[in-house]
């Protein structure tokens, strides 16, 4: 079966354009019409398991579904099923303002089989790309209890509370990223064009030239020839550490283990780690899904292998009849308050509860921690580009000054 993008009429002439699951061509007009409306174009998008494909091995590099298109999708669903219209016409809604066109192609799909009477999530199984395991498995747990729209509320809630965070953490590191590049750039100018005019002067007039000029101007010619040379190591230092660190297994772990043990950013990495673990854990209890399912999708989530593990671990001794307290005390890595609160939580009966709390205290934490970090950054960074800026002026001053010296 084919999707197939048309534009058509309805009875009152007004143009319509979407997407239609069907054998074919004729397939596809003669259910256009049984829905009432009469097909002018017709053609042939993307087969559904090509996007399927396309989803799995991320190929599709032109089109992409972001976090934001998934969010504001699912607060619209919410809002259109709370009202009391049914599946099918809130998701013809989606559609036909959905202004992403891989994410209005998916819909339809999914529609479609809605329509054949598949659930909401077979149908976004087929999109793991777009809709991943936690998304799904929330979905999934709604429709088992017939609270849907208040799954996909609080998935919606979820999804801007991660964004509004990674937002802040990007504007804090945005300024003393682009004063690192700017700085670079306005150092390298001066070495490669500025630099070597000057003390051209210099080499011309045959003089003894001070040590620090001349490795001023070593330095100088080095990167005016060869500029291309130092792109390239730095291309390959960098593939060479994303090899490292994410395309084998001892360099995930090595560089997980580094991720919580460097000074200062492996505490605010840790408090990221704990405060998206403790929020995505909360939502999952929150939405019905059970415990150990719960555990097994967050493990995946936090992003660190030996976060990871210390999940496996708790989940097993919680399979065993073990309370989550205990075994995440255990591991080392979580705070005593994340484990306090956890038991607090489990013998009360609050333990969504709990763990949002924590999760919005290790929230405002790590914010807290990189604005501190970020402030004591940008002087640093001004001291750096001043200190070699300052090794220029005095390379270019020493000879002159020592010029004058001759004259007199």
């Amino acid at each position: 079966m084919s999707v197939y993008e048309y534009t058509a009429l309805d009875e009152k002439g007004r143009e319509r354009k979407g997407f239609v699951d069907a054998m074919g061509v004729a397939a596809a007009r003669q259910k256009l019409r049984e829905e009432g409306v009469y097909p002018i174009e017709i053609n042939q998008a993307a087969d559904k398991k090509d996007a399927a494909l396309s989803g799995v091995l991320g190929i599709n590099f032109w089109q992409r579904v972001s976090t934001k298109d998934v969010s504001i999708f699912t607060r619209q669903l919410s809002t259109l099923l709370g009202a009391g219209i049914p599946l099918v016409p809130s998701l013809s809604v989606l559609i036909a303002q959905t202004k992403n066109q891989l994410l209005k192609q998916t819909l339809a799909q999914i529609r479609e089989q809605v329509n054949e009477g598949k659930s909401l999530t077979q149908g976004m199984l087929n999109f793991p790309r777009i809709f991943p395991p936690f998304y799904v498995n929330m979905i999934r747990a709604g429709e088992s209890s017939g609270t849907i729209n208040l799954v996909l509320e609080r998935l919606a809630d979820f999804s801007e509370n991660q964004q509004a965070l990674m937002s802040k953490i990007r504007s804090a590191l945005a300024y003393p990223i682009i004063m690192l590049f700017i700085g670079s750039a306005v150092i390298f100018l001066l070495m490669t064009f500025v630099v070597p005019k000057i003390t051209g002067i210099f080499t011309d007039m045959h003089q003894t030239l001070p040590l620090i000029t001349i490795v001023l101007i070593a330095i100088s010619n080095f990167l005016k020839s060869f500029w291309w040379l130092i792109l390239i190591l730095l291309a390959a230092a960098i593939a060479a550490f994303k090899y490292m660190t994410t395309g084998t297994e001892a360099g995930k772990r090595l560089w997980d283990t580094a991720k919580l043990k460097i000074p200062v950013w492996g505490q605010v990495n840790r408090k990221i780690a704990i405060a998206r673990f403790c929020r995505t854990l909360a939502t999952l209890l929150q939405s019905g899904v059970p415990l150990l399912s719960s555990m097994e999708i967050v493990r995946n989530v936090v992003n660190n292998i030996l976060i990871g593990e210390a999940i496996s671990k708790a989940s097993k001794d919680v399979e065993e009849g073990k309370g989550l307290s205990g075994p995440l005390t255990q591991s080392g890595i979580f705070p005593p308050l994340v484990t306090e609160m956890v038991a607090v939580g489990e013998q009360s009966g609050t333990l969504e509860k709990m763990l949002n709390r924590v999760a919005t205290a290790y929230e405002t934490e790590s914010q807290s921690d990189i604005m501190v970090m970020t402030s004591l950054l940008e002087p640093l960074m001004i001291l750096v580009m001043g200190l070699l800026v300052g090794f220029i002026v005095i390379s270019i001053l020493l000879p002159i000054f020592e010029m004058n010296q001759l004259v007199k």
